[in-house]
C-alpha cells in the first residue's frame, strides 16, 4: 500500500480520525491502569470514612506500606502494558468500520492499466466512490469493558465504595493521616485536628451542622440533638468537656479522648480544650408535647356509623392517635336487663386517621368508624381522644361523655331483639330473662312477625337460649349475640317483593322514626327509602291498569285528581316539616299519607282475598290449611328441641287428632290440600288463577317431601320443605286473592265506583255513601278544591273540624255515625 494519499481526504475526516485517537488513549490507559485507579478510590473511601482513627497507629502504617507496594506493582504493570496509540492506528479502526475500507482505498495507485483509458475510467470512477464513503465517516467509540479483566467488578467496588464516601464521610478526614506521622507533631495546629457534627432528631426536618463551620458562639438545638466529635493527634493534646448531656464527666474513659457520641438533652456549653480548641453556648429547644381536641358533637350516619370531628397540633408534627372508648356506668339508667353487674369489658381502642400527605403540625380529621354491633352501642360512653408525637410525647383530650352512636332499628320486633342482645353482651346472667322475653315475643306470631325465616331462626336462637343458660360461655353467647343481630335485620329490612308491602313497611319505619325522635341523616335515608317505594308502588299501579284497560284500577286511574307528582309534593311537604323540626305536624301529615294508600289499596284490590260463594269458601279452607301446617311445622320443631325423632312419636303434646304421628298429620294436609285443587278455585283459565295452581302444586310436592322427612326421621329437614309448603300456600293464596278480585271488577263493570282513593266520581254528584244530594243548597262547586299553595293545611283543617264534630255529644247518633265512617275512609 502506498504512503502517499489524498491530502483532501485526510482534512474532510480529521475530526473523526482525532476523536478516535482519544478513544484508542483513553482505552489503552484504561484497560492499563484500572488496577491503580481502584486501588486508590478504595484507599480513598477508607480514609473518608475515618477507618485511620479506629485503628491502632501499627496497623495504620502496616496498611499504608502494603497500600504502597501495591500501587507500585500496579503502575508498573500498567507501564508495562501500556503501548501509545498512533495515528495511523486510529486511521486504520476508522477505515475498518466503514464498508469496503475506502481510506486505504483512495491511498492505493493502479498497478496495472494505467495506460488504458477504459482501465483508467473505471479506477477512477471506483475512487470516487471510496471518496464519497469516506466523507461519511464517524468517529469510533473506544471499548471501555473490562469484564474480561476484572470479572469481580472490583472497580465498581472501589467507586461505589467512594461515592459513598463524599456523600456520608468527610474528605478532611484524609488529611488526617499526616498528623500521625512521627515528625508531625509541630505542625497539629496547621489543619483541622477536630471535627463536630450536631445532628438534630430526624423528624425536626433540621439539617446537621457542621461545628467546624459554625462562628457563632450560641446555638440553638432541639433537645435530643446527637453530638459527634472527633479529636485528632497525640491522645491528651485535645480534651473536651461538656454539660448538656447530663452525664458525669468523670465517667468519660481514655477510650472516649479521641472520639466522643453523646446527646443534648439540656442547655450548657461544649468546649474543646487545647490547641486550636473551640468553645459552644448551646441552648436547648424543648420539644412542646401534641394538643388534641374535639370538633363538634358526635353524629351518626344512616347505616349506624358515627363520626366525630377532631383537630390536633405539634411544635414538628403529630405521628399517631387514638381514642379509647370506655363504658359510662355513672350514665347508664340501670334497669332490666341493665340492672345486673355487668361483665368486665376492656375500652376500644381506634387509631384516629391521619393525613396522608401534607404537614401533621396542625390539622382537622373526622373519625368515621361503625360499632353498631358492640356492646356499648348506644350506651353512655366516655370517648378519650390522645395524641403522641416522634418524641413520644402523648397529648391528651378532655374527656368526652356522649351516648355512642349504632344502627337504629324502627321495627318493634328487631328493637325488642336488639334489645335483648345487649342484655346478653351486658351479662350472661341475662340469659334467662332474654329467654322469657323472647318467648313472651312470640307467642302469638301471626300477624306481628310476617318473616317465615326470621321467625324459625328466633325459634333455634330461644332453643340455644334454654338449653345453655345455665352454663352460657362467651362464645356461645356471642354466636347468639350475632344471630339476634342478622334476625333483627332481617326484620328490619326483610326481602319484600310487593311494591305494597315495601311501601307499608318504609311507612312504619319512617313513623316510628319520627316518634322516636331519629337523627336528620336517618330520616333522611328513611324518606328516600319511602319516595322510592312510593314511585315503584305508583309504576306498578300504572303498568296493572294499563294491562287491564277496561279494570276498575284503570278506571279509578284516569279520575284520580291527585297525580304522582302531588303525592311526591306531599312527601316534599313532610320532609320540610321535619327538617324545621315540626314533628307533631309532620306526624299528622304523615297519618293521613298512610290512610290515602290504605284506601288506595282497597281501591286497587277490592275484594282480594273476599271472593263470593265457591270461591269464598275455598278461601277460607285454604287459609285453614296454612294455619294447620304453620302448627304442624312448631310441633316439628318442638321435638327437635326435644331431641326426639319426627315420625314415630304419638300421643305427644300438639300432634293431631286420635294421637297420629308427625308425619301421619302431615299426609292429612296434603290429602286436603289436593281436594281443595280439585275443586272450585277463583281464576280458573286466568293468569293469576294458573298461577295460583302452580303454587298449590308447589305446596302439595313441598308437603309430600316433608312427609318423607318426617317418616325418615329427619326433623331438619322437615322443617325446611314446611317451610317451602308455606311460602307457596300465602303466595297462592295471594294469586288467589288478585283473581278472585278480577272477577268481582268485572262483574261490577259499568256501576258506579269511587275512585283510587275512596272518593266519589268526581263526575258523580252523591257522596260517599253512595246517596244523591239535593241542590238546593249547593253554593259553587266543589271542584279543585284541593289547590293552592295551603292544600295539606287546608286538608288538616278540615280532617280536624270532622274529628271535632265526631267527638261532639250533642250532634245526632246518625250522623256521628257518618263522620266516624269518613274518618275510617280518609
Amino acid at each position: 500500500m502506498a504512503v502517499s494519499g489524498s491530502n483532501d481526504i485526510l482534512k474532510s475526516i480529521a475530526r473523526p480520525l482525532r476523536l478516535t485517537h482519544f478513544g484508542l488513549w483513553a482505552e489503552r490507559l484504561t484497560r492499563a491502569f484500572w488496577p491503580l485507579w481502584t486501588l486508590v478510590l478504595s484507599v480513598l473511601a477508607l480514609l473518608a470514612f475515618g477507618i485511620q482513627d479506629h485503628v491502632s497507629l501499627d496497623l495504620v502504617w502496616g496498611g499504608a506500606a502494603i497500600t504502597l507496594i501495591l500501587a507500585v506493582l500496579a503502575l508498573g504493570l500498567g507501564l508495562r502494558a501500556f503501548r501509545a496509540p498512533t495515528r495511523a492506528e486510529a486511521l486504520v479502526r476508522l477505515d475498518s468500520r466503514l464498508p469496503g475500507n475506502p481510506i486505504a482505498t483512495l491511498a492505493d495507485v493502479q498497478a496495472i492499466g494505467a495506460s488504458d483509458p477504459a482501465s483508467l475510467a473505471v479506477w477512477r470512477a471506483h475512487q470516487a466512490r471510496m471518496a464519497a464513503r469516506a466523507a461519511h465517516a464517524r468517529a469510533v467509540e473506544p471499548d471501555l469493558r473490562l469484564s474480561s479483566r476484572d470479572p469481580f467488578a472490583l472497580r465498581y467496588v472501589a467507586l461505589t465504595a467512594f461515592v459513598m464516601a463524599l456523600m456520608f464521610g468527610s474528605l478532611w478526614r484524609v488529611t488526617s493521616v499526616a498528623a500521625l506521622a512521627p515528625s508531625a507533631a509541630g505542625s497539629l495546629a496547621a489543619g483541622p485536628t477536630w471535627e463536630g457534627w450536631a445532628q438534630p432528631p430526624t423528624y425536626t426536618g433540621k439539617p446537621t451542622l457542621y461545628l467546624n463551620d459554625v462562628t457563632a458562639e450560641a446555638v440553638e438545638v432541639p433537645v435530643g440533638t446527637r453530638m459527634q466529635f472527633r479529636l485528632y493527634g497525640e491522645v491528651g493534646a485535645l480534651t473536651l468537656t461538656e454539660t448538656v448531656s447530663g452525664t458525669d464527666a468523670a465517667l468519660v474513659d481514655a477510650a472516649q479522648s479521641v472520639a466522643r457520641d453523646f446527646v443534648l438533652n439540656t442547655s450548657g456549653t461544649v468546649t474543646i480544650n487545647g490547641p486550636g480548641g473551640r468553645s459552644w453556648a448551646f441552648t436547648a429547644k424543648p420539644d412542646i408535647a401534641p394538643t388534641i381536641s374535639t370538633e363538634g358533637e358526635i353524629g351518626r350516619e344512616a347505616d349506624g356509623r358515627f363520626r366525630q370531628g377532631f383537630a390536633t397540633s405539634d411544635d414538628y408534627g403529630v405521628v399517631q392517635g387514638q381514642v379509647s372508648i370506655a363504658l359510662d356506668l355513672s350514665g347508664i339508667d340501670r334497669r332490666f336487663g341493665l340492672s345486673a353487674e355487668p361483665e368486665p369489658r376492656d375500652p376500644v381502642v381506634l387509631d384516629l386517621p391521619m393525613p396522608v400527605t401534607g404537614n401533621r403540625a396542625a390539622f382537622s380529621e373526622t373519625l368515621i368508624d361503625d360499632l353498631s354491633q358492640h356492646p356499648f352501642a348506644n350506651l353512655p360512653v366516655v370517648m378519650s381522644f390522645s395524641a403522641t408525637d416522634a418524641a413520644g410525647q402523648v397529648g391528651q383530650a378532655a374527656p368526652l361523655t356522649v351516648t355512642l352512636p349504632g344502627k337504629r332499628f324502627f321495627d318493634p320486633l328487631a328493637a325488642a331483639l336488639i334489645e335483648m342482645r345487649r342484655d346478653l353482651l351486658w351479662t350472661r346472667e341475662n340469659a334467662p330473662r332474654s329467654a322469657q322475653v323472647l318467648r313472651a315475643v312470640t307467642h302469638q306470631p301471626e300477624g306481628f312477625i310476617r318473616n317465615q325465616r326470621a321467625y324459625l331462626r328466633l325459634r333455634v336462637v330461644m332453643r340455644q337460649l334454654d338449653v345453655g343458660k345455665a352454663s352460657l360461655t362467651p362464645d356461645v353467647r356471642d354466636d347468639i349475640a350475632e344471630e339476634l343481630w342478622q334476625i333483627a335485620l332481617l326484620v328490619e329490612e326483610g326481602d319484600l317483593a310487593s311494591a305494597m308491602e315495601r311501601l307499608r313497611r318504609a311507612q312504619d319505619r319512617l313513623d316510628e322514626a319520627i316518634r322516636n325522635g331519629a337523627s336528620p341523616e336517618e330520616i333522611d335515608q328513611l324518606m328516600q327509602e319511602m319516595r322510592q317505594a312510593l314511585a315503584d308502588y305508583m309504576q306498578q299501579l300504572a303498568e296493572e291498569a294499563e294491562r287491564n284497560p277496561d279494570s276498575q284500577l284503570s278506571q279509578n286511574m284516569e279520575g284520580m285528581e291527585m297525580s304522582g307528582d302531588q303525592l311526591q309534593e306531599m312527601l316534599d311537604e313532610l320532609q320540610r316539616l321535619m327538617e324545621e323540626g315540626r314533628m307533631a305536624e309532620a306526624q299528622e301529615l304523615m297519618e293521613m299519607l298512610r290512610q290515602l294508600m290504605e284506601n288506595m289499596q282497597v281501591t286497587q284490590g277490592q275484594g282480594q282475598g273476599q271472593g263470593q260463594g265457591q270461591g269464598n269458601q275455598a278461601m277460607r279452607e285454604l287459609g285453614e290449611t296454612l294455619r294447620d301446617q304453620q302448627g304442624l311445622s312448631d310441633d316439628a320443631f318442638r321435638d327437635l328441641q326435644d331431641g326426639q325423632p319426627g315420625g314415630e312419636q304419638e300421643g305427644q303434646e300438639g300432634e293431631g287428632q286420635g294421637g297420629e304421628g308427625l308425619a301421619q298429620r302431615q299426609q292429612e294436609l296434603r290429602d286436603r290440600l289436593g281436594q281443595l285443587g280439585r275443586g272450585q278455585l277463583p281464576g280458573e283459565g286466568s293468569e293469576r288463577g294458573d298461577a295460583g295452581r302452580q303454587q298449590m302444586d308447589r305446596a302439595g310436592r313441598a308437603m309430600r317431601d316433608a312427609e318423607d322427612a318426617l317418616r325418615r326421621g329427619d326433623l331438619p329437614g322437615a322443617l325446611d320443605r314446611q317451610a317451602e309448603a308455606m311460602e307457596a300456600l300465602r303466595e297462592g293464596m295471594r294469586n288467589f286473592g288478585e283473581a278472585l278480585a278480577e272477577n268481582q271488577r268485572e262483574q261490577q263493570n259499568g256501576a258506579d265506583q269511587g275512585d283510587a282513593f275512596g272518593r266519589a266520581d268526581p263526575n258523580s254528584q252523591r257522596d260517599p255513601l253512595g246517596r244523591e244530594p239535593g241542590d238546593s243548597a249547593r253554593i259553587g262547586s266543589d271542584r279543585n278544591m284541593l289547590q293552592g299553595e295551603d292544600v295539606y293545611r287546608r286538608a288538616q283543617d278540615l280532617l280536624d273540624e270532622i274529628r271535632r264534630r265526631t267527638g261532639d255529644q250533642q250532634r245526632p247518633e246518625a250522623e256521628r255515625d257518618y263522620l266516624r265512617r269518613l274518618l275510617d275512609m280518609f
